[in-house]
């Protein structure tokens, strides 16, 4: 059975830093398309990052409203994944989901559709 669970959430003001934690069980993920997405109350989800594995190289992407202040990482040998989140700001409150795909990249993997395993999320509330 695979499971996905974060760690990191919690309570920062406007400027800080939160570093998010994903870890895997259940099955491998060392190629494969993961991802961060965040829903806040009454928004869809929305991905804030994305790295997909694609002609031999890792590939990130982030949305405008993120680029810049969140980096993703990923540690193969111990099947977890990660978010430093910088400079945050009231509007990254939301709860944050880990994900993951069962291919290394695809045109879907943008959109919570494209994943296939999820976490149960972390809040992160930034406060002014």
């Amino acid at each position: 059975q695979v499971q996905l669970v974060e760690s990191g959430g919690g309570l920062v003001q406007v400027g800080g830093s939160l570093r998010l934690s994903c870890t895997a069980s259940g099955r491998t993920f060392s190629n494969n398309a993961m991802a961060w997405f965040r829903q806040a109350p009454g928004a869809e989800r929305e991905y804030v990052a994305v790295s997909a594995y694609n002609y031999g190289a890792y590939y990130r992407n982030y949305p405008d409203s993120v680029k810049g202040r969140f980096t993703i990482s990923r540690d193969n040998a111990k099947n977890m994944w990660y978010l430093q989140m910088n400079s945050l700001k009231p509007e990254d409150t939301a709860v944050y989901y880990c994900a993951a795909s069962v291919a290394q990249y695809s045109s879907s993997m943008l959109r919570p559709e494209g994943m296939n395993y999820w976490g149960k999320g972390t809040l992160v509330t930034v406060s002014s």
